[in-house]
């Protein structure tokens, strides 16, 4: 009887040595992903990875994919797909910077003079053979301050412009989170 109940015992600190393996490999190998559920588009052409425990949002203008956090509602991710001409080259239109001040003129000019777009950092970067812009820029609105991180990339007559976006108090938080989505935006076929 005693030796049934070693036996048994060793098998289930066995077992659940085992979970407890398996959870930390899979947390070690996910290279920075923990936390994130990946997003595919339905036509298999991008995908990107989203914040666990964000919702898909169906808006009926705009981006073709927005995701906002459920505890913290105004810091939201959005996808906007722009068609251009095929020949279109991202370098050819400009640098990082140029491109990051031409999106931001627009902005500025299109809407009320009360919005201010302050541009902090650009970079280029190159992944799976598509060359992106990464933006980071800060909007100062009447009400309040947000802070965005931006990724836009072209891709066969298509503009994808990819963003994250939070208030300006959270950013110290979610910065880190918030660039493992923007660089996880890539063009799957």
């Amino acid at each position: 009887m005693a030796a049934l109940m070693n036996q048994r015992l060793r098998s289930s600190v066995r077992a659940f040595l085992s979970i407890v393996l398996v959870l930390c490999l899979g947390s070690c190998s996910a290279g920075g992903s923990a936390g994130l559920e990946p997003f595919q588009s339905p036509d298999g052409r991008y995908g990107f990875l989203f914040p666990t425990g964000w919702t898909r949002v169906q808006v009926s203008e705009g981006p073709v994919v927005v995701f906002h956090d459920l505890i913290n509602s105004d810091e939201t991710l959005s996808l906007v797909v722009s068609e251009v001409s095929n020949e279109v080259d991202l370098e050819n239109i400009g640098s990082s910077d140029e491109i990051g001040q031409k999106l931001f003129d627009q902005v500025v000019s299109s809407q009320d003079t009360s919005r201010k777009i302050e541009l902090i950092e650009t970079k280029k970067r190159e992944s799976s053979g598509h060359i992106f812009y990464d933006l980071e820029y800060s909007l100062s609105l009447p009400e309040r301050t947000r802070h965005e991180l931006a990724t836009i990339t072209l891709d066969r007559g298509y503009l994808y412009t990819f963003a994250a976006s939070t208030n300006e108090n959270r950013w110290p938080k979610v910065q880190g989170l918030f660039e493992r989505v923007i660089n996880s935006f890539t063009i799957l076929i």
